[in-house]
Order: structure tokens, then C-alpha cells, then sequence
């Protein structure tokens, strides 16, 4: 009988423990809300072969979905779709070429009006680049 009751108390604690741990869990990746990144942005990417490369940027934001459109070099639009997580945001745009597709995949992190990261150039390798909300 003691046996019995030493087992129910134990399993009373655990799930009272159980049932605190829940409460006090840190929020999920999923349960997180998507920082605002909507708007006009100054995109500079650093140290391309061309040197720093600045452009305007405008993202459109819907919940955890971007599109993000950004005027490259000559005047051509570059258009592309990602999400964000957090504070961290992750997109790619797809050009296309004479010699074929060329794809930048951007992943950086959102710090007050200050997006920072790193774009992956294809073959060519990746760059650090720095956006700042426009007022």
C-alpha cells in the first residue's frame, strides 16, 4: 500500500512538473511572430568585384512572406520571394542571363531599421550587404 501511494505521488509530481514546463517553454520557431520588414529599403552589397554596389529596394510583406524588388545596375528589376522567421529574414532572386540563370539567395537579420548579411552569388562566392530603411 505504501508502494502505491509512493507511485501515485510520483507520477502527480511529474506531471505537475510537466504541466509548469509547458507554461514556462520558450516560444517555437513557428509560435514566432515575423518582424515588420515591409517597406523602401538602401541595399548596399559590399566588396563585389565591381566594388560596393548600392540600390533601392521595396519589400512587400504578408505575415512570414516577402517579395522583394530591388533596381539593379543599368535599370533592370530584380524580383524575388522568401519569408521571414523572427528577426531573421531569407530571400532569392532569379536573373536571367544570355549564359543562363544566375541566382542571389540574401540571408540576413533585421536590427532596428538595419537589415545585415550575407548574399550568395552563385559560383561567384558570397558578399556581406547592408540595408537601411529609407524614411
Amino acid at each position: 500500500m505504501r508502494f502505491r501511494n509512493l507511485l501515485l505521488i510520483l507520477a502527480a509530481v511529474v506531471l505537475i512538473a510537466a504541466a509548469l514546463q509547458a507554461q514556462t517553454a520558450p516560444a517555437k520557431p513557428a509560435d514566432v511572430k515575423p518582424a515588420n520588414v515591409a517597406g523602401d529599403w538602401e541595399v548596399t552589397t559590399q566588396g563585389t568585384p565591381q566594388g560596393d554596389m548600392t540600390a533601392d529596394a521595396t519589400i512587400v510583406q504578408e505575415n512570414d512572406k516577402i517579395k522583394f524588388t530591388m533596381t539593379g545596375p543599368g535599370g533592370f528589376a530584380m524580383e524575388g520571394e522568401g519569408t521571414v522567421k523572427g528577426q531573421e529574414l531569407e530571400w532569392t532572386v532569379t536573373i536571367g542571363t544570355p549564359q543562363g540563370e544566375f541566382v542571389l539567395t540574401y540571408k540576413g537579420k533585421l536590427d532596428g531599421e538595419t537589415i545585415t548579411g550575407e548574399v550568395q552569388a552563385g559560383d561567384f562566392g558570397s558578399f556581406p550587404f547592408v540595408a537601411k530603411k529609407k524614411k
